[in-house]
């Protein structure tokens, strides 16, 4: 997508976020337009002063090419709001991010995720819940959400780990960074076995009012957030003042009515946040105890357009990935990265020398004359 630079662009200048970008495309339909429009059309887009002098600023310092060079350099992926795998739930949520910069993948099935969330300073008993509960969480299919610090959060993501499934760590600087850098190893790892996302511009630092807004995308990655450990101040409680905002399910896990760790999580609960003593009590409020079925379910469903008219090509006689692209009058790329998401769903196989199958009966939709 040649206008990704401009969605870069927009997301660098300072005082711009979702509802001016919004406001942009409304106005001049596309990001590209607006970034080079005049001073007048972007205050009759909704635009104030500030944010004008900002992107006059920043066309006239900011090199796009070399800002999506150092992008691509440092391995990185860029997701906008015209990408149809931009997270559907974070899409769902108010202000979703219209840019997130992704190290590692994003899989259709990590629609099934849940956030952990605690204290930094976690106690044994605090770390012991945390990767338990995440481990099995993992082992029972779920994608487990954090944020990459120190205590609960390094705890959840490690958990995962060890149970072979997938993690996705939300940092509040840019990922070009590691945050706490203790954790490099472990976020190393993460985007091997899941992903590492930012709404951070490169070269962002881990300032500490970078992550409460960074919170609004771990919940809103997510069906439900997990509070384990948690003070009466503690900033985990600020990811579940936007889990509610979000319409997402909040757990809390009880703690010792003594301890300063567990004040947080025990009000949770008085409030009416769900205890949770082990997975299963996640599983079942957010109907995740049948994950596999309703995966094979959905894999079998395309998740858009393109998809939709592959599979129609596509049956139990090999065809070329060249006369795929024939058939079907799309641009080879497409085409390649279409097939590679459809072959992770199930939906069709390669059966060697670029040749594809369907890999299941697709079965015909009832219809109602």
């Amino acid at each position: 997508m040649a206008s990704r630079k401009y969605w870069v662009g927009f997301n660098i200048v300072p005082s711009i976020g979702p509802a001016k970008v919004r406001a942009l495309l409304d106005r001049f339909g596309d990001l590209e337009t607006a970034w080079h429009a005049d001073g007048r059309a972007l205050h009759d887009a909704g635009l104030d002063r500030k944010a004008i002098h900002n992107l006059r600023q920043a066309r006239a310092e900011l090199d796009l090419d070399a800002q999506m060079a150092d992008i691509e350099q440092h391995g990185l992926r860029v997701l906008t709001w015209e990408d149809d795998d931009y997270p559907p739930l974070l899409r769902e949520i108010y202000g979703p991010p219209p840019v997130l910069y992704l190290r590692g993948t994003l899989l259709p099935e990590d629609e099934w995720a849940v956030a952990i969330v605690g204290t930094r300073r976690a106690t044994t008993y605090g770390k012991q819940a945390a990767r338990m509960l995440a481990h099995d969480l993992a082992q029972n299919g779920v994608t487990v959400v954090s944020g990459l610090a120190r205590g609960i959060d390094a705890e959840a993501h490690q958990g995962a780990l060890d149970a072979g499934g997938r993690t996705i760590a939300v940092m509040g600087c840019g990922l070009d960074r590691v945050y706490p850098p203790e954790h490099r190893h472990l976020a190393h790892t993460i985007a091997e076995q899941g992903a590492l996302v930012s709404d951070y511009p490169l070269g962002t630092p881990p300032d500490a009012r970078n992550f409460p807004p960074r919170n609004r995308i771990i919940s809103g990655l997510s069906k439900g957030v997990l509070v384990v450990e948690a003070g009466a101040k503690s900033g985990a409680l600020i990811t579940v003042e936007f889990a509610v905002e979000q319409d997402r399910e909040v757990f809390a896990v009880p703690g010792n009515i003594v301890s300063r760790n567990s004040i947080g999580c025990n009000r949770l609960i008085q409030n009416g946040a769900k205890m949770v003593l082990r997975v299963q009590d996640i599983l079942e409020e957010l109907n995740m105890t049948m994950i596999e079925q309703q995966a094979e379910v959905r894999a079998a469903v395309p998740a858009n357009e393109t998809e939709a008219r592959l599979l129609e090509l596509v049956s139990d006689q090999p065809l070329h990935v060249d006369e795929i692209c024939r058939q079907s009058t799309l641009p080879v790329h497409q085409v390649s990265s279409t097939l590679a998401m459809m072959e992770l769903k199930g939906m069709v196989q390669q059966v060697g020398g670029m040749q594809y199958v369907v890999a299941r009966e697709q079965r015909v939709p009832y219809q109602i004359d």
